[in-house]
């Protein structure tokens, strides 16, 4: 693949990153710079290593995990999904959202299922695997920010039709993986 594909297969991988981001954005009131940087890091880490355990362990990924991908995806997405709708109705004032360590890496997973496809189909096409992880990685890093910080200028609206939105988006993506 040349160096355009490839930025153009980050984008696409880098979509869901980022609509989970937005998500995250229209939620989070306090530490949003931690919370917009810990959430591009995790889901930029796992976009960028997802690719390359695609790459070599391609053998591997056909008879395990290929079967179960998209559950794993719908479920971790509806599964946050629900939390944000649930936490939207059920106003408290804790935290809206699941933002732990436990969460990031939930998160981190299920936007980068299909980074590890593309790391499958690099490898098939003969590619190093280091260069365009490391562009998939980052590209993921700056749209997971941007998604972010988009989701907070969109605060001024009513706060809980926005949660219940975002879990609502994150669902139709857990959805969006079945098909």
């Amino acid at each position: 693949m040349s160096y355009i594909e490839i930025i153009l297969l980050a984008l696409a991988l880098s979509v869901d990153a980022c609509v989970v981001s937005f998500s995250y954005g229209l939620v989070f009131n306090k530490n949003r710079l931690r919370n917009a940087l810990a959430l591009a890091f995790f889901t930029g880490m796992f976009q960028g290593l997802m690719p390359c355990l695609g790459y070599y362990l391609t053998s591997i990924i056909k008879n395990h995990i290929a079967p179960y991908a998209n559950l794993i995806v719908f479920a971790i997405f509806v599964y946050l999904g629900i939390k944000f709708i649930i936490e939207a109705i059920h106003k408290k004032n804790v935290a809206p959202v699941c933002i732990s360590i436990g969460c990031l890496f939930l998160i981190g997973i299920a936007t980068s299922i299909d980074a590890f496809s593309a790391g499958i189909s690099l490898s098939l096409y003969g590619n190093h695997i280091l260069k365009p992880a490391i562009l998939i990685a980052l590209v993921t890093f700056v749209n997971s920010c941007l998604g972010f910080i988009l989701g907070g200028r969109l605060k001024s609206m009513p706060s809980n039709y926005f949660e219940i939105l975002a879990g609502i988006i994150l669902v139709v993506l857990g959805v969006k993986a079945l098909l």
